[in-house]
């Protein structure tokens, strides 16, 4: 299988070959996946030197949303790469949310086929560990030329010596977004001007948030912010709760750069900055800052908000960071224990991975992303700025994306429970409890406390697993 990176090298000479034409995307739980038309990316047999024929094998893909096409879409590049050069398919074993895990395990014990699994934050190490997934080491030569990009991301995940996550994209950045208008309403800078300067800190953060509540005439209450806030905060450290060396994971809850980070949520809710409650897109009642949430929430915030000068912006940084650090995710596939189909499978995530590097695909798929959804009435439901998705995509190059390894310790670490301070997850309390729990705990030094040795048993587990 490690030709395949000889193929990749013929199909990358080819890319100027390619049309450039638009394409549409549909969105998904994991991220954005671009789409043309299957005769835009046709490439003939004769322009590759060497050839994978999958001969119609079909990957075994379970997952609660299907990579073919519904509802008269095109096909993605990916798949049209996968199937049309590669002669491979996919066959969806339909899911819900709430039900995927339980369906894989069942599968599997049962000898159902499945064969490939969306990447989810429990793959590594708590999906490994239960014998869910198996190496791609095998199938992917990772010194190939199309993972440039990707290397920082592909060694973290390194684990037990091998590589069963080899992310292909960064997806679902989590974003400030607000109004440049309210911004100049209120006298206060544009956060986008002040990270081009390098000084969009927690401290002109802090500050631009206090003054707007302070500027407020009483008519109603004023937030200086609302939304999913305390993970991207506390990640805006580049610190994690939980450190992975590729040999044994270690409790860092004690990094006194993540302190500053719980003291300032402190202070936010002593100040009353931070609007609990839960709003799908940017409030268009004039009385909250800023909000924050995914890239994907950008579009209907534009949409509800058509004359406020929308923009997003990355988390600000610690005054005393070198860089900015992006809270977000990575696409990726898991190729599941006991399938037979690692190649298939390994092929599927090299089209993923051309079709989020290519320049050509990728100016189809900006062409596509601005323009407007509406409806069948003709009213916008979501859009997006060009400027907006420049924006974006810089800062998935320019930052670093973080992950923090705690996330994927199973429900213990990372679980919603019943909604309590008591019953969520231990990661879920230390990101945002002294913002949504202050009746529970009232400072971080509680928090921490409260926690720190929970978090050393989980870890005694996981490091007795690694060999």
């Amino acid at each position: 299988m490690k030709k395949l990176s000889r193929i990749l090298a013929g199909l990358l000479s080819m890319t100027m070959l390619l049309a450039a034409t638009a394409c549409s995307e549909t969105q998904t739980a994991e991220t954005s996946s671009h789409y043309k038309s299957e005769d835009d990316v046709a490439v003939s047999q004769a322009e590759v030197e060497e050839q994978i024929d999958l001969g119609g094998e079909a990957i075994y893909w379970l997952a609660d949303y299907d990579l073919n096409p519904q509802n008269n879409q095109d096909r993605s590049v990916a798949l049209t790469l996968f199937e049309d050069q590669f002669n491979g398919k996919i066959e969806w074993i339909s899911c819900t949310s709430d039900t995927k895990f339980d369906t894989l395990t069942n599968r599997i014990l049962g000898g159902d086929p499945v064969d490939m699994f969306p990447y989810e934050w429990d793959a590594i190490p708590n999906g490994v560990s239960k014998d869910q997934y198996q190496p791609l080491d095998d199938y992917i030569d990772l010194d190939a030329e199309i993972w440039d990009g990707m290397r920082d991301a592909i060694d973290m995940y390194e684990y037990n010596g091998k590589h069963y996550v080899i992310p292909y994209a960064i997806s679902d950045p989590l974003l400030i977004t607000y109004s440049r208008k309210l911004c100049e309403e209120n006298g206060l800078d544009d956060p986008y001007e002040l990270y081009e300067d390098g000084d969009w800190d927690w401290d002109s953060f802090m500050e631009m948030m206090k003054q707007f509540v302070a500027n407020g005439d009483g008519s109603s209450e004023r937030y200086g912010i609302c939304g999913w806030f305390g993970q991207a905060m506390v990640q805006s450290t580049g610190k994690t709760i939980v450190n992975f060396d590729g040999k044994q994971f270690t409790n860092n809850i004690s990094d006194p750069e993540i302190e500053k980070a719980e003291n300032l949520m402190a202070e936010m809710h002593s100040l009353n900055l931070y609007d609990p409650n839960w709003y799908g897109n940017f409030p268009d009642t004039g009385n909250i800052l800023f909000y924050g949430m995914g890239d994907w929430a950008l579009g209907a915030s534009n949409a509800k908000n058509p004359d406020a000068d929308i923009m997003v912006v990355p988390f600000p940084k610690s005054p005393d960071a070198d860089e900015y650090y992006l809270c977000g995710n990575y696409a990726a596939r898991m190729l599941v224990k006991n399938s037979t189909k690692g190649e298939a499978v390994a092929t599927y995530i090299m089209c993923e991975r051309l079709a989020a590097t290519q320049e050509d695909y990728l100016a189809a798929a900006k062409e596509k992303a601005l323009i407007p959804n509406t409806s069948a009435s003709g009213v916008v439901l979501s859009y997006v700025t060009e400027e907006q998705y420049d924006a974006i995509q810089s800062y998935k190059a320019d930052t670093t994306t973080v992950f923090d390894f705690g996330y994927g310790m199973g429900s213990t670490m990372y679980g919603d429970g019943e909604y309590t301070y008591e019953t969520r997850g231990i990661m879920n309390n230390l990101m945002d409890a002294l913002l949504t729990y202050p009746d529970s705990v009232d400072s971080w030094a509680v928090l921490r406390d409260n926690w720190s040795a929970a978090i050393d048993d989980v870890l005694k587990t996981y490091n007795a697993a690694i060999q």
